[in-house]
């Protein structure tokens, strides 16, 4: 009897039958893990076991309800309001915004102002004097902090804070902060009296890898000073020089300073990561802010594994779907779904200008792979493609016909889409949106653009690798 052929068909019975099972994997999806699974039944077993699944839990996801339904209680007026989009929101766009605000209840709001930051040294300056100039609480949280120039900068700033008598609050994601964690700077804003947290820590890592996966993450970068000032984008606290990548570096970010209501939507989605990990109820949950005249309308979006499936794709594709003349949108991941594919080819057919920006370099091979599979289709339908060649481009924009934006931390791709924590500002404002437009445009003048011509020398080993790595990018 050939145990081993007895072995390999139950395996394959089994995790098939689990992967039919699911609702939220998509035909792709489930067609890749068919192809590991059938392929390498051993090692797509343990893969399965580490990163099949998607979730954390009905527990999690019970808790983080209940966090929410405290919030809405307790916070409602500052969420926004749906019925009040009509009246602040261009007719044009009200589709996105709307949809935006059914993910989890935040909704414009009225009164709020931007500067978007020249620099990643023009930041931390900015960021710094906040916090020294801070009199009651600051909250951070970033996916990646390092133990460097602007990681350093940031805690020590935090520790001079806390010991005035201001209450810091400050959380790291285990996987992307670990060296922060194990560290003595870790240690010493402890002793200095910020309250500290790890968000998804390796707590029970038997249950995750059994229920959930290991690679779940809280992608976050929130800044909250006061109540009454934000940061949102894509710069995590870390130089750009980044040297745990170095080779890829500069990393290339965007960040906007933020104030008005919008900043008490931004404590908001802060207060759901914090409560979750802790179980500390901040009190108060975020403090009411005054609209600033003449200020535009913006909304947080906060997405992650606890909302519901596909939320940041359908978000994308909505907005998309409102373009009447330009879209330009840069990325340093780009693995898209079906329906954001489809959605940037539609919006090209069209005649709308599509324009997207992607790093020459990038430091996941796989990424950088995947994304070339996509680049005949995109061209085909008219959308336009440069690759920045000065760094790694890992600014997260899109801007719509000039009106509309959105910055923060979510990329186009399926880590962002179902696996990571996310956070991002939609708003609808002309002129900054022409900073953030110009911003783009930079990125543009330090790129090569892609055309068909040159994808048509790519050599066919090149090709068929490209559509490998997407064919089982779903598993990733």
């Amino acid at each position: 009897m050939n145990y081993a052929l007895i072995l390999h068909t139950l395996v394959v019975i089994t995790f098939t039958v689990r992967i039919l099972l699911r609702n939220d994997l998509s035909p792709p999806a489930r067609l890749a893990w068919f192809v590991v699974l059938m392929v390498l039944p051993a090692a797509g077993t343990v893969v399965y076991f580490l990163f099949g699944e998607d979730n954390i839990g009905r527990t999690g996801k019970a808790a983080q309800v209940a966090v929410f339904d405290r919030i809405r209680m307790d916070a409602f007026p500052m969420m926004g309001n749906g019925d009040n989009v009509g009246a602040l929101i261009n007719p044009l766009y009200q589709p996105v915004f709307r949809y935006c605000g059914s993910i989890n209840g935040f909704y414009p709001v009225a009164g709020n102002t931007a500067t978007l930051m020249s620099d990643g040294d023009a930041t931390r300056a900015a960021m710094i004097a906040d916090i020294d100039a801070a009199r009651d609480q600051v909250h951070v949280l970033y996916y990646i902090w390092l133990d460097d120039g602007t990681g350093r900068a940031v805690a020590e700033a935090l520790m001079r804070a806390a010991q005035r008598g201001v209450t810091c609050r400050a959380m790291a994601d285990s996987m992307g902060s670990r060296r922060l964690i194990r560290s003595e700077l870790w240690n010493r804003m402890e002793r200095a009296g910020v309250h500290l947290a790890v968000a998804l820590p390796y707590s029970k890592p038997i249950r995750t890898m059994l229920f959930s996966r290991i690679d779940l993450r809280n992608h976050r970068k929130i800044t909250v000073i006061d109540g009454k000032i934000t940061y949102c984008g894509s710069r995590n606290s870390a130089d750009p020089e980044f040297r745990i990548k170095a080779k890829y570096a500069p990393w290339v970010d965007i960040m906007l300073r933020f104030e008005g209501p919008v900043v008490a939507q931004n404590q908001l989605l802060f207060a759901t990561d914090w409560i979750r990990e802790t179980g500390e109820i901040l009190d108060p949950l975020a403090v009411p802010v005054a609209p600033i005249k003449g200020g535009f309308a913006a909304h947080v979006m906060g997405d992650g594994p606890t909302r519901r499936h596909g939320a940041t794709p359908q978000l994308f594709a909505t907005a998309l779907s409102c373009a009447r003349d330009r879209v330009t949108i840069s990325t340093p991941y780009f693995v898209p779904n079906t329906s954001v594919l489809d959605a940037l080819c539609a919006a090209a057919y069209r005649g709308v200008t599509v324009t997207l920006i992607f790093p020459e370099k990038n430091d996941s091979w796989i990424v950088a792979a995947a994304s070339r599979s996509y680049y005949r289709e995109l061209l085909e339908a008219g959308c336009v493609i440069y690759e920045f060649t000065e760094g790694l481009l890992h600014a997260k924009t899109l801007t719509i016909d000039g009106q509309v934006s959105m910055v923060g931390s979510s990329n186009l791709d399926l880590r962002s889409f179902d696996l990571n924590y996310e956070n991002n500002i939609l708003l609808q404002d002309a002129d900054t949106t022409a900073d953030i437009c110009a911003r783009q445009d930079a990125y543009i003048a330090r790129s090569t653009r892609v055309t068909l011509a040159d994808i048509s020398e790519w050599p066919y080993y090149r090709l068929m690798w490209h559509n490998v790595i997407a064919t089982v990018g779903p598993v990733l």
